[in-house]
């Protein structure tokens, strides 16, 4: 298995990361941290690969045309499988995590349970 990321989704990061990143490499950190109403909660964050480089031996590595994905081995224990997408509700949008694992979450998406 591994970590998907949407059309929509890959769309918006090639957007942010034209609009904010010009002419640096950069890579996106998913992950899992302790927290939130259902006791993990997700985390993205766009980083530069030259300040923030990955540890080969300890992260999956995906490519997308758009960006490259990083994953934390931990962190993967808890995403594999899942799916990041991007959807916009009115004049609000966000990314949400479609997580097969996930046997609960909160009402606004960003914790789950296993």
């Amino acid at each position: 298995m591994a970590v998907e990321i949407t059309v929509k989704a890959r769309a918006k990061l090639k957007e942010l990361i034209e609009a904010g990143w010009k002419d640096k490499k950069v890579y996106l950190r998913m992950g899992v941290k302790g927290g939130g109403c259902s006791g993990l909660s997700y985390s993205l964050e766009l980083c530069d690969a030259e300040k923030d480089p990955t540890d080969e031996k300890k992260d999956k590595v995906f490519e997308f045309p758009e960006v490259t994905a990083v994953v934390d081995t931990k962190s993967y224990l808890y995403i594999n499988g899942s799916t990041l997408d991007y959807a916009e509700e009115g004049l609000t949008g966000g990314f949400t995590f479609i997580n097969p694992k996930a046997k609960s979450s909160c009402g606004c998406g960003h914790s789950f349970s296993i």
